[in-house]
């Protein structure tokens, strides 16, 4: 297993806010699975317990031009953009 980390900017499609298509170096990927939410706790005083706060997403991808299987972690930026955080091969 190869992992390349990387602060690419990738360009995402979601429906009811899951990622369902994403396109990175030029290359189009099929969402193929569930996406995993990753998480950090939102931490307040007033919180006796800690909620999660969904920071990103982490997803297999199929290329639909060579069929390349790839595992995405990608989170979503402040002004909108998506950033890949890692991928695994």
């Amino acid at each position: 297993m190869s992992i390349a980390h990387a602060s690419d900017i990738v360009s995402v499609w979601t429906e009811k806010g899951r990622p369902t298509r994403l396109v990175w170096r030029g290359n189009r990927y099929l969402v193929t699975d569930t996406p995993t939410p990753l998480t950090n706790p939102a931490i307040h005083d007033a919180l006796t317990h800690p909620l999660l706060q969904v920071v990103g997403w982490r997803f297999q991808g199929v290329s639909v031009s060579d069929n390349e299987v790839r595992m995405f972690d990608v989170r979503q930026l402040q002004d909108g953009r998506w950033e890949l955080i890692a991928s695994y091969q």
